[in-house]
């Protein structure tokens, strides 16, 4: 059997995640290797160190990318702070949520579940229901649901998790550098994303962060972390200065990373935002034009938009008609949701005038095809969002 060059599809992802990855990484990925102990790739260390800090807004030690996609992160935060028999508070109102509850079970921990309805916010009045009436010092939660479009307030659950002395863990995957995140500003003491969303790099990596009072929960453990490749203080001194050898960094990841991060850092965090929720905007206001509605009623996330799917449209013959007529991808619901919502993902370079207005025409060629009646132009009314706000 004779096996062709690779040749993939240049498709544009609108999903979920991945998202397209910006040509500077892919250039920075084909650069020679050097060895994983070299003197170069110990300065491209220090420097993913550095404007990993000016993403988060942390000025914590401990700032460097795990090897391993996202749910590496979520899982390294997690077996890092929990113990057998903590009783740990964890927002569940997505599916991501849910995960973090399993973890902590897998970790023998007792999670306290504040449950949510998929599509809103978690209450903070329960979430200090909980820590009143629990033992618990660790607060788990979501900024950016992926499931359902939310984007969690975290200013209010962070006071109170202060004010109870206990610790707040945040899953930040889909909301790093595309939404307001101010890990040191908010109190949060342990925050963890992914490469491949709002960084426009490939999925690998997670980026993570604790500050000194979660490394000093961490060191003072009374049993050891239960995986030895994510724990953090075994991990904090490759990056440290006295560089010990943990294991083989993805050498090439590393200098896609960095690249993704100089890209990040030279737009500013504040230009980035405010551009995300400028196309945020306009899609709400195409979408709504065609008289579709947005699933999440209140606190929608920029970076991820979940439209609801009207009645009698089939959702994977829309997907698979933008898939194969218009290259592109967009996501399905998950869990109670699939079925109910497509997933909208505008991140980082992908978050773009020119892929609202080309989304918008497409997906209403799709919705004509599928035989729903289109109120409006969405692309138009988008168009019109845009010179608005000039």
């Amino acid at each position: 059997m004779r096996y062709g060059e690779l040749n993939p599809p240049n498709r544009i992802l609108l999903g979920p995640g991945p998202s397209n990855v910006h040509p500077a990484v892919l250039r920075a990925m084909s650069s020679p290797l050097v060895g994983h102990l070299d003197p170069y790739f110990m300065e491209l260390m220090d420097d993913v160190m550095e404007l990993l800090r000016e993403t988060f807004l942390t000025r914590n030690k401990v700032c460097f990318p795990i090897s391993g996609t996202g749910m590496a992160g979520m899982e390294a935060a997690i077996v890092n702070m929990v113990q057998p028999g903590d009783e740990v508070i964890v927002g569940s109102n997505g599916f991501f949520g849910q995960r973090m509850v399993e973890i902590v079970r897998r970790c023998q921990g007792k999670p306290i579940e504040v449950p949510g309805e998929w599509g809103r916010a978690i209450d903070p009045s329960k979430v200090e229901d909980a820590l009143s009436n629990s033992k618990a010092d660790l607060v788990c939660i979501v900024h950016a649901e992926t499931s359902t479009g939310v984007l969690q307030p975290l200013d209010e659950i962070a006071r109170i998790t202060r004010a109870h002395d206990a610790l707040l863990l945040v899953d930040a995957v889909t909301s790093l550098s595309g939404c307001e995140l101010r890990v040191d500003e908010m109190g949060i003491d342990v925050c963890y994303s992914g490469s491949q969303k709002c960084l426009n790099c490939p999925p690998g990596l997670a980026p993570i962060t604790f500050n000194e009072r979660a490394m000093e929960r961490v060191r003072n453990r009374r049993a050891k972390v239960q995986s030895w490749y994510l724990d953090v203080s075994l991990i904090e001194k490759y990056w440290s200065e006295g560089r010990a050898y943990h294991h083989t960094a993805p050498i090439s990841m590393i200098y896609a990373l960095r690249e993704a991060l100089r890209i990040v850092v030279g737009e500013g965090l504040e230009e980035r935002w405010r551009r995300h929720q400028r196309n945020r905007d306009a899609l709400i206001r195409g979408i709504e034009e065609m008289g579709l509605g947005m699933f999440p009623p209140e606190h929608r996330c920029p970076t991820l938009n979940a439209i609801s799917i009207p009645e009698g449209v089939d959702d994977a013959k829309v997907r698979g008609f933008l898939l194969e007529r218009f290259n592109i991808e967009i996501g399905s619901g998950l869990g109670p949701l699939k079925g109910k919502i497509w997933r909208v993902g505008l991140m980082g370079i992908n978050s773009s005038e020119q892929n609202v207005i080309l989304f918008l025409g497409a997906l209403e060629r799709a919705l004509r095809a599928a035989g729903f009646r289109v109120k409006g132009s969405g692309a138009r009314a988008a168009i019109e969002a845009y010179s608005e706000r000039g």
